[in-house]
């Protein structure tokens, strides 16, 4: 059992990421260093919190096909 705001917030941030990554993949344009800055420290805190979402994202494979 999960806390549901957390999942949603968490699936969020990384969906926010895949995004962004998406967009330097295919047309070499970074949306968050666009909008914050090269190197800023607000830009190093969005790409930590993605990457922590994606960490506990990793526990939804655990959480498959469990019923509520």
């Amino acid at each position: 059992m999960g806390n549901k705001a957390l999942d949603c917030t968490a699936l969020t941030v990384s969906l926010i990421g895949a995004i962004n990554w998406g967009l330097v993949g295919f047309f070499n344009f970074n949306l968050v260093s666009w909008i914050f800055g090269n190197a800023s420290w607000i830009t190093r805190v969005i790409y930590a919190l993605v990457g922590l979402c994606g960490l506990y994202l990793i526990t939804f494979y655990s959480r498959t096909g469990q019923e509520a």
